[in-house]
Protein backbone atom coordinates (compact mmCIF):
# COMPACT_ATOMS: atom_id res chain seq x y z
CA UNK A 1 0.00 0.00 0.00
CA UNK A 2 1.27 3.25 -1.24
CA UNK A 3 1.91 5.89 1.86
CA UNK A 4 -0.19 8.31 0.35
CA UNK A 5 -3.29 5.83 0.35
CA UNK A 6 -2.25 4.67 3.87
CA UNK A 7 -2.46 8.22 5.33
CA UNK A 8 -6.18 8.70 3.62
CA UNK A 9 -7.06 5.21 4.55
CA UNK A 10 -5.59 6.00 8.80
CA UNK A 11 -7.52 9.42 8.42
CA UNK A 12 -10.51 7.86 7.80
CA UNK A 13 -10.48 5.48 10.02
CA UNK A 14 -10.13 8.26 12.66
CA UNK A 15 -12.89 10.29 11.26
CA UNK A 16 -15.08 7.94 11.35
CA UNK A 17 -14.62 6.79 14.97
CA UNK A 18 -14.66 10.51 16.03
CA UNK A 19 -18.03 10.65 14.41
CA UNK A 20 -19.33 7.67 15.21
CA UNK A 21 -18.85 9.16 18.94
CA UNK A 22 -20.22 12.62 18.15
CA UNK A 23 -23.40 10.92 17.08
CA UNK A 24 -23.64 9.64 20.48
CA UNK A 25 -22.39 12.10 22.59
CA UNK A 26 -23.83 15.41 22.62
CA UNK A 27 -20.75 17.78 22.78
CA UNK A 28 -18.69 16.14 20.30
CA UNK A 29 -19.91 16.99 16.71
CA UNK A 30 -20.13 14.31 14.57
CA UNK A 31 -20.94 16.27 11.40
CA UNK A 32 -17.06 17.46 10.49
CA UNK A 33 -15.73 13.74 10.87
CA UNK A 34 -17.99 11.87 9.52
CA UNK A 35 -17.34 14.84 6.45
CA UNK A 36 -13.56 14.09 7.25
CA UNK A 37 -13.91 10.24 6.72
CA UNK A 38 -16.28 10.68 3.55
CA UNK A 39 -13.92 12.36 2.11
CA UNK A 40 -10.36 10.48 3.59
CA UNK A 41 -12.08 7.21 2.26
CA UNK A 42 -12.81 8.75 -1.40
CA UNK A 43 -9.13 9.56 -1.42
CA UNK A 44 -7.80 6.36 0.05
CA UNK A 45 -9.81 3.57 -0.74
CA UNK A 46 -12.89 3.33 -3.41
CA UNK A 47 -14.41 0.08 -1.25
CA UNK A 48 -14.21 1.40 2.25
CA UNK A 49 -16.03 4.79 0.82
CA UNK A 50 -18.89 3.06 -1.28
CA UNK A 51 -19.14 1.14 2.36
CA UNK A 52 -18.98 4.06 4.45
CA UNK A 53 -21.58 6.03 2.07
CA UNK A 54 -23.78 3.33 1.93
CA UNK A 55 -24.20 3.31 5.85
CA UNK A 56 -27.12 5.04 8.32
CA UNK A 57 -24.27 7.10 10.33
CA UNK A 58 -23.47 8.46 6.60
CA UNK A 59 -27.00 8.87 4.97
CA UNK A 60 -28.86 10.11 8.42
CA UNK A 61 -25.60 13.11 9.04
CA UNK A 62 -24.40 13.96 5.98
CA UNK A 63 -25.25 12.65 2.46
CA UNK A 64 -28.09 15.52 2.12
CA UNK A 65 -25.29 18.15 3.01
CA UNK A 66 -22.57 16.87 1.00
CA UNK A 67 -24.90 15.73 -2.30
CA UNK A 68 -25.54 19.81 -2.40
CA UNK A 69 -29.63 18.68 -1.11
CA UNK A 70 -29.05 20.18 2.03
CA UNK A 71 -29.91 19.08 5.52
CA UNK A 72 -33.05 17.80 7.48
CA UNK A 73 -34.21 19.49 10.61
CA UNK A 74 -33.14 16.97 12.86
CA UNK A 75 -30.03 17.28 11.50
CA UNK A 76 -29.54 20.82 11.80
CA UNK A 77 -30.95 20.89 15.24
CA UNK A 78 -27.95 18.68 16.17
CA UNK A 79 -25.37 20.74 14.78
CA UNK A 80 -26.73 23.56 16.55
CA UNK A 81 -27.30 22.25 19.71
CA UNK A 82 -23.44 21.12 19.41
CA UNK A 83 -22.60 24.23 18.88
CA UNK A 84 -24.45 26.21 21.29
CA UNK A 85 -23.20 24.28 24.04
CA UNK A 86 -19.21 24.24 23.26
CA UNK A 87 -19.29 27.45 22.89
CA UNK A 88 -21.42 28.39 26.01
CA UNK A 89 -18.79 26.71 27.62
CA UNK A 90 -16.64 28.70 26.35
CA UNK A 91 -18.37 32.23 26.71
CA UNK A 92 -18.86 30.88 30.33
CA UNK A 93 -14.94 30.21 30.88
CA UNK A 94 -14.21 33.79 29.11
CA UNK A 95 -15.94 35.64 32.11
CA UNK A 96 -12.78 38.05 32.10
CA UNK A 97 -11.80 38.33 28.34
CA UNK A 98 -14.68 40.58 26.99
CA UNK A 99 -13.19 40.51 23.74
CA UNK A 100 -13.43 36.76 23.67
CA UNK A 101 -16.94 36.71 24.77
CA UNK A 102 -17.85 39.29 21.41
CA UNK A 103 -15.99 36.94 19.07
CA UNK A 104 -17.19 33.61 20.46
CA UNK A 105 -21.23 35.45 20.08
CA UNK A 106 -20.32 36.68 17.09
CA UNK A 107 -18.97 32.91 15.63
CA UNK A 108 -21.72 31.10 16.82
CA UNK A 109 -24.58 33.76 15.57
CA UNK A 110 -23.17 33.21 11.83
CA UNK A 111 -23.32 29.73 12.64
CA UNK A 112 -26.85 29.78 13.59
CA UNK A 113 -27.89 31.84 10.65
CA UNK A 114 -26.02 29.74 8.29
CA UNK A 115 -27.45 26.80 9.12
CA UNK A 116 -31.20 28.62 9.77
CA UNK A 117 -30.87 30.48 6.37
CA UNK A 118 -27.78 29.67 4.32
CA UNK A 119 -28.15 25.26 4.53
CA UNK A 120 -31.44 24.16 2.53
CA UNK A 121 -34.04 22.44 5.00
CA UNK A 122 -35.34 18.82 3.24
CA UNK A 123 -37.65 16.23 4.63
CA UNK A 124 -36.76 13.44 6.82
CA UNK A 125 -36.63 10.24 4.88
CA UNK A 126 -39.36 8.00 5.75
CA UNK A 127 -38.00 4.29 6.14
Amino acid sequence: MRLGKAFWLALGCLGLALGAVGAVVPLLPAFPFLALAAYSFARGNERLHRWFTGTRLYRENIEGFLSGHGMTKKAKARVILTVTAVMGVGFLLMRRVPWGRAVLAVVWAAHVLLFLFGIRTIPDKQE
